[in-house]
């Protein structure tokens, strides 16, 4: 999991930062995928539509969206007003470009750079895939279920639909609510410790919990990767998102 940025609670003033990046093609790639489209072929009032979410989302978290998301919301918009356009008549139209063809030749290009740094990352290199043989102290161990890696993206998505799941406050009340992140990383590793084994990523959020409490949640989930205390995966793409420690 990467992302380029900082998260902020602000009335704790707690603050933290993840290394790597994850940017709008990243985004814009994940949302082809997930909703299986034709990368030649975008739908692309769908995926703008999508698009604008994920930044409200990293709105909510006080995370700091850099320029190039704002440029490709831009981007996106100005490609579906110009889909929105009237067709020209039939000599013209066959001269004109579809708008969406400068963005699907990015992707592309993208897209295979990408694959092929992750071709380069399997290699193995001198010093660092180096394993000692162990004995192992049980006669049978457990074999570790297959793991794949989770984006910021993926949870993203979860975390929405963690706030789906709150249910709207009718009556309003000023509660002093002392929770702040670093009391929620404990209970989380409290948490997983009694599982002692890996949980749904959903089991961390109540329905019953109001929303800034859904968000010092993720913002707690976060920092325990970023200390390598926890492990965040699915079996296989967009499947359930699991945790366990580490």
């Amino acid at each position: 999991m990467a992302v380029n940025g900082s998260l902020t609670d602000e009335r704790s003033g707690y603050t933290f930062r993840l290394e790597g990046f994850e940017g709008p093609l990243d985004l814009l790639l994940h949302l082809i995928q997930k909703n299986e489209l034709d990368i030649f072929n975008i739908h692309i009032a769908l995926i703008t539509g999508q698009y604008l979410e994920y930044l409200q989302l990293m709105k909510v978290l006080n995370l700091d969206v850099a320029g190039g998301y704002l440029l490709m919301a831009s981007t996106l918009l100005h490609i579906k007003s110009k889909m929105l356009l009237p067709k020209s008549s039939e000599g013209e139209e066959e001269e004109e470009e579809d708008p969406r063809a400068e963005l699907v030749r990015r992707l592309l290009e993208y897209q295979k750079y990408k694959q092929a740094a992750g071709e380069l990352e399997k290699r193995p290199m001198l010093d660092r895939d180096v394993f000692l043989r162990l004995i192992p102290t049980e006669p049978e161990e457990v074999q570790e279920e297959e793991r794949i890696e989770v984006s910021l993206f993926d949870l993203l998505e979860a975390f929405r639909q963690a706030l789906e799941r709150v249910k709207s406050e009718t009556i309003h009340e000023v509660l002093l609510e002392s929770l702040s992140v670093e009391d929620k990383i404990q209970e989380i590793l409290i948490l997983l410790e009694k599982e002692n084994r890996s949980m749904a990523f959903h089991r961390l959020f109540s329905e019953e919990s109001p929303r800034r409490i859904v968000v010092i949640t993720l913002l707690a989930i976060l920092e325990l990767v970023k200390m390598k205390r926890i492990r965040i995966f699915q079996m296989a793409p967009f499947e359930t998102i699991r945790v366990s420690p580490i």
